[in-house]
């Protein structure tokens, strides 16, 4: 399956004396600049019929013309994996993902992914980059991600988060009795001895992440945290370096423990929690298209809400006892 795109503008007088890749940037926002420049590169981008080079300049008035076809990625194969549709129209696609769905092919998971699924319920988004995934999940986190199904909507979608008004929220089920709400603010990279593993790092990226209390229970809390950032396992690397790591975390969640004298129903829920307490709870976004702010929100899945009922009824045991 293969797309066209075709392009023709002429180029404005107030952009005379910019660099080709330059004003192409400025002319075609919807596109990427690395797109735009691999188009120039390749001749599919011309400049009065001629191809150029991205750091020749422009005097104003030249007329450029694109003609690309766009190849479907035939590398990984459409499955017919259900797909939890919260919404969908001609630009974007949100999804509710569940746990242990892995998002992107990878070593070990080639199939069974995400984007394969995504290839079987909309094949032309074989012709967007990562078939429109912009922002990833683990994959036993669960809970809301945006998918573009174009390639405009797709540089959109980056930009707002690179510029961070998009907004995500999540929900979280964390070791220990935090007494507030607060800031994490450390800069994270690849752990130095496992690459595999992330962790705080002086030299690492800019990483920030905000929680606030929902409820606390006899050893634990229930958290709702917002991303400024969007670095890999973020929120699971802050909170364990806060030392209230998330229940059930295989990573960053540290020995098994639990507090004295809980319930036999707590305990069995914390044991069989075999995956990172993690919802992806709330998305909001500027339409790729149209700018309307949108938003959404989704339900705990049931393993969450199953064991915050534990927790609960555990809080509520102590209380009868005093």
């Amino acid at each position: 399956m293969s797309e066209e795109i075709n392009l023709s503008a002429q180029v404005p007088y107030d952009l005379g004396g910019f660099r080709l890749d330059q004003a192409m940037a400025k002319m075609f926002p919807e596109y990427s600049r690395s797109r735009l420049q691999g188009w120039i590169k390749s001749g599919e981008l011309l400049v009065d019929g001629k191809q150029l080079r991205a750091r020749d300049k422009l005097l104003g008035g030249e007329q450029v013309t694109v003609g690309v076809e766009l190849q479907s990625e035939e590398r990984w194969q459409p499955e017919d994996i259900p797909l939890d549709i919260v919404f969908e129209d001609d630009h974007i696609l949100v999804i509710n993902k569940p746990a242990g769905l892995v998002v992107h092919p990878a070593a070990g998971h080639q199939q069974g992914t995400l984007l394969n699924a995504l290839l079987h319920h909309f094949p032309a988004i074989g012709t967007v980059p990562r078939a429109g995934i912009v922002h990833r999940l683990d994959k036993d986190t669960t809970g809301l991600m945006v998918v573009a199904k174009t390639i405009e909507a797709q540089t959109e979608l980056v930009s707002q988060l690179q510029d961070r008004s998009m907004g995500r929220e999540y929900e979280a089920v964390v070791q220990g009795v935090m007494t507030g709400g607060g800031e994490v603010d450390e800069p994270m990279g690849r752990h130095p001895k496992n690459r595999q593993k992330m962790s705080v790092s002086p030299m690492g990226k800019e990483a920030i992440t905000h929680y606030r209390l929902v409820s606390k229970f006899r050893g634990h809390t229930h958290i709702r945290l917002k991303l400024e950032t969007g670095r890999t396992h973020q929120i699971r690397v802050h909170m364990s370096h806060i030392n209230y790591p998330l229940v059930g975390d295989p990573v960053y969640g540290g020995r098994f423990r639990q507090p004295k004298g809980i319930s036999e129903d707590l305990q069995d829920s914390l044991r069989s929690f075999k995956r990172q307490a993690l919802h992806a709870k709330k998305l909001e976004l500027w339409h790729p298209h149209n700018g309307e702010l949108m938003s959404w929100e989704v339900d705990l899945p049931e393993d969450m809400e199953s064991l915050l009922e534990s927790l609960a009824q555990d809080a509520k045991s102590l209380t009868a006892d005093y």
